[in-house]
């Protein structure tokens, strides 16, 4: 049986002084109402170009992120290597929406790219799409909306830009993660992502997508693409996630009259994050899966049904991924049993990466009892370490 109560290997990363700024840390992020407060100041501070770094940039910077530059990264990457822990690198602007952007993080996962080739520590690159794109345009795209001729050549360097970094992974024998959208834009991406999948993993799963399994859809949609894929003798590649965008998706639903396209309790969410990565196990010979959650329950099910299975702890097609500075006690214990875990690990200038925090700590506050669950185990370890 996989155990995830144990403290000492889960922070032996930390000093003393790092496990109390930790455990002050999840106190703040334990406060709905604070986690409210602090975002709301946060934006009006954004918009309004207040100075933000002082207080950004030693707590919530510091804990959640490798650094402002790939190459701050390294003492992260480094520490986490030793370990046995993986990183993923992820430059983690949001909400860009010139070309100059777009082109400036197509080159930052060209970059990861680069860095992941010479560095054995690091499986994976990633990226988002809407890092390369603007979001209004793609929903036009999705809903077949007659395009301008200045809107299709826009669109023609959006998904030139995907294929660049797509035969970037080819050329350097790197897997690249595309993170998963809202709903409204993820099947216009899901049609480029296929594309990439149909092209470049013929010989082994190097592009992966990802699947927001609150999505009641998203279940059959990876049986479907398993099928479709072995027709075409490439292999399939998914990383599993629970979903971003709870709020988000059910507000924009009743807004516009539509059924909602997600789950109507975590329950059910569960059960299909669940079975699709049984799915996966299932079809391991011809399909990779990153287990990309911080429920211990699904982490255990999974290692467990390896386990049982006598398939290798690490296993090349499967990995299990969890956010810097959240879930180590999940992260630790399952690479002390020898399984590949990875940590994403986001980067970029203390302004830039604000909104990737915000929404962050609004997600941690969401889901009920995983903040107060990190926050016991911390208290376990002080005490066991007698800290004071």
């Amino acid at each position: 049986m996989i155990s995830f109560d144990n403290t000492e290997i889960a922070f032996k990363d930390k000093s003393s002084r790092e496990l109390k700024k930790t455990l002050w840390l999840f106190r703040l992020v334990g406060n709905p109402g604070l986690v409210k407060t602090g975002s709301y100041a946060l934006k009006t501070a954004l918009f309004l170009k207040f100075p933000v770094r002082w207080a950004i940039k030693p707590t919530v910077f510091d804990h959640f992120c490798g650094g402002e530059t790939i190459d701050d990264c390294d003492e992260t990457i480094a520490k986490l290597g030793q370990s046995g822990i993986q990183t993923i690198l992820d430059y983690s602007a949001e909400g860009k929406e010139s070309e100059e952007d777009f082109e400036y993080t197509k080159n930052q996962i060209l970059a990861t790219i680069l860095k992941a080739k010479n560095n054995p520590h690091i499986p994976y690159a990633v990226f988002k799409p809407s890092g390369l794109a603007r979001v209004a345009l793609l929903e036009k795209v999705q809903n077949r909306e007659k395009l301008t001729e200045k809107e299709q050549q826009e669109f023609g360097r959006i998904k030139q830009r995907v294929e660049t970094i797509c035969a970037k992974a080819k050329e350097t024998g790197v897997p690249v993660m595309i993170d998963a959208e809202e709903s409204w834009i993820q099947q216009i991406v899901d049609e480029m992502v296929e594309e990439m999948k149909f092209k470049y993993n013929k010989e082994e799963p190097l592009i992966f997508g990802t699947l927001q399994m609150y999505r009641h859809d998203r279940l059959d949609y990876l049986k479907d693409f398993v099928k479709r894929a072995r027709e075409k003798g490439v292999f399939t590649a998914f990383k599993l996630v629970r979903g971003a965008y709870m709020e988000k998706e059910r507000a924009r639903a009743k807004k516009l009259g539509l059924p909602s396209p997600i789950y109507p309790d975590k329950p059910a969410t569960d059960e299909a994050f669940d079975q699709a990565t049984l799915f996966c196990l299932d079809n391991i010979e011809d399909v990779a899966v990153c287990v990309g959650t911080h429920n211990e329950k699904s982490c255990a099910l999974a290692a467990e049904t390896m386990i049982s299975r006598s398939m290798p702890a690490d296993h090349p097609f499967v990995s299990f991924a969890q956010l810097l500075g959240m879930s180590d006690h999940i992260s630790y214990n399952l690479a002390a049993e020898g399984f590949n875990v990875c940590k994403y690990v986001p980067y970029g200038p203390v302004k830039t990466v604000v909104p990737y925090l915000i929404r962050r700590a609004e997600e941690n506050t969401s889901v009920a009892g995983q903040t107060s669950r990190e926050l016991f185990l911390l208290k376990k370890e002080t005490v066991r370490r007698k800290v004071q």
